[in-house]
């Protein structure tokens, strides 16, 4: 239509994270590129084996003793890689903070309180137990630090939670509800009776005994479930045209997203929910499928949900999907459930940045059934990546796809 007004472009100014492989995006990306797993056996007091990927974090880099009483490690987590991202992009600088908006995902909340306070019922529960583990703490106690009287607000979507929140996040920037945008999500699950639970759907990985890192196998005819992580990671968002008048440096473009709900099932997903939120993430970035040169997936490593996802990137894709470059970083840093689409999504970034492919590791033998073109070797250089994406398809049915550009 002549005389119509594109909306503004969202990019990334800032990057935050404290994950299973440390809290330094570069760092972080670093140790993915060259495949290094950090999955690692927990709990042997377990009737069944079982490996995670968890963060060897240093609470007293932001909290003093004092102030961890009555909150989680999911919000400890949450405070310093959402502070790690306001300084790398001085988010705060010269703003009213009601014009700062906090968009945070979180699965399943502080089960670390829960566990404490049901292990033993003879035992006196913390009288703080409540507030520690409701989901939107983590955005309650970043809010608290830094002061942030704009929308706080959490979304809850399992697997997909972060994701979303980015995509929420987005929306606000661009219809400028918000000058500039913190998102992401956090969680901490590696405890034992949640490890107990996930063993109980038959979802994790069988524990390899000779090599437990490789567990958790992407496409490999030889999947057997995903491998549990923690950690946090946060992005700040903005318009293109507010930080470029801050002088504000600008990692990548956030150009589409999509999102659908499959509607059918709460754990099994669905073909023809995840191309409808493909299509639709294609659709807001104005992009053809060939267009994107990599696709950071879901990929689980479950023995259906690989195959579907597989299915509906060829549905999409057709005849481009050899074109399109492939792998799921589950398989280093562990499925962190609501701060999965948040990580990937910085590695995303990372990738364009740095025109690099994360591998997928550990698959042996890719899987006839999921045909796709898998980055197999650590590595790999990509000169001419320009867009690539990252998918979220959670239990519950609700699926996200995050599209980026190289900036």
């Amino acid at each position: 239509m002549a005389g119509a007004v594109l909306p503004p472009k969202v990019v990334v100014t800032g990057l935050g994270l404290m994950s299973p492989h440390g809290d330094d995006p570069q760092g972080v990306f670093d140790r993915v590129m060259a495949g290094e797993s950090a999955a690692r056996p927990v709990f042997p007091e377990l009737a069944k084996p079982a490996v995670a990927a968890t963060v060897d974090f240093d609470e007293s880099r932001w909290f003093s003793k004092l102030q961890l009483a009555g909150v989680d490690r999911v919000s400890r987590l949450a405070v310093a890689a959402a502070d790690l991202a306001i300084r790398d992009a001085a988010v705060l600088d010269g703003i009213d903070p009601d014009q700062v908006g906090l968009y945070v995902g979180c699965g399943m909340g502080g089960g670390g309180s829960l566990e404490v306070a049901y292990r033993n019922p003879q035992m006196r529960v913390p009288p703080l137990t409540i507030p520690a583990f409701m989901p939107n703490a983590p955005a309650a106690h970043i809010a608290m630090r830094h002061k942030l009287t704009g929308p706080v607000l959490t979304y809850s979507v399992a697997c997909a939670s972060s994701a979303v929140a980015l995509i929420e996040a987005a929306k606000a920037v661009q219809r400028g509800e918000v000058e500039r945008a913190i998102a992401g999500g956090s969680e901490a699950l590696v405890m034992p009776g949640i490890t107990i639970a996930w063993q109980a759907m038959q979802t994790l990985a069988t524990v390899d005994a000779e090599a437990p890192a490789t567990s958790c196998r992407p496409f490999s005819a030889d999947r057997s479930g995903f491998v549990i992580g923690e950690g946090a990671a946060f992005l700040v968002l903005e318009t293109e045209a507010s930080a470029r008048a801050r002088g504000a440096r600008i990692y990548a473009e956030l150009s589409g997203w999509g999102m659908s709900c499959d509607a059918s099932h709460l754990s099994k997903p669905d073909v023809t929910g995840q191309t409808k939120a493909l299509r639709a993430a294609l659709r807001q970035a104005g992009a053809q499928p060939a267009d994107i040169g990599y696709c950071n997936a879901h990929g689980t490593a479950t023995r259906v949900g690989d195959v579907v996802e597989a299915q509906a990137l060829a549905a999409v894709w057709g005849d481009a999907l050899p074109g399109l470059k492939v792998s799921s970083t589950k398989a280093l840093h562990g499925h962190l459930v609501g701060a999965a689409g948040a990580l990937e999504a910085i590695i995303t970034v990372l990738a364009l940045q740095r025109r690099q492919l994360p591998p997928n590791m550990h698959c042996r033998q890719p899987d006839p059934e999921c045909p796709l073109t898998l980055v197999l070797q650590p590595g790999q250089a990509q000169p001419d990546l320009e867009t690539a994406m990252s998918s979220s398809f959670a239990f519950g049915g609700t699926n996200a796809v995050l599209i980026f550009r190289r900036h």
